[in-house]
């Protein structure tokens, strides 16, 4: 009996510090991405959600900064980047190819870094 008690305190243990390996269900990311507007916004904040796993994206027109929350066993920071730069935007990481950048609207073409 003893030793079935300490069989199952150590299938516990080990259990446990398995489940402690995965991935942040819920992480927040903080990242730059170009732009210039309140349109911009909407277009980055829909790309952002059109990501699985994104829980929230609130971009910041003053300080282009992205505020995302997101889960990490659905999608990376760098999924949302990709689909950010397919809708026209640079991101810190990626970069839009210039037929994206230059759909959008005039106002909210920014000045692209090289």
């Amino acid at each position: 009996m003893k030793n079935i008690v300490i069989v199952l305190a150590l299938l516990l243990a080990g259990f446990t510090a398995n489940a402690q390996v995965k991935k942040n269900k819920n992480a927040k990311f903080v990242t730059e991405v170009n732009g210039n507007c309140e349109q911009c916004q909407r277009r980055i904040q829909k790309a952002a959600f059109g990501v699985a796993g994104v829980k929230s994206a609130v971009w910041n027109i003053e300080t282009h900064q992205l505020s995302l929350i997101l889960n990490e066993e659905k999608c990376t920071p760098l999924d949302v980047k990709k689909a950010i730069a397919k809708a026209g935007h640079d991101t810190d990481e990626v970069k839009a190819i210039t037929e994206n950048y230059e759909k959008l609207p005039s106002c909210c073409l920014y000045v692209r870094e090289k």
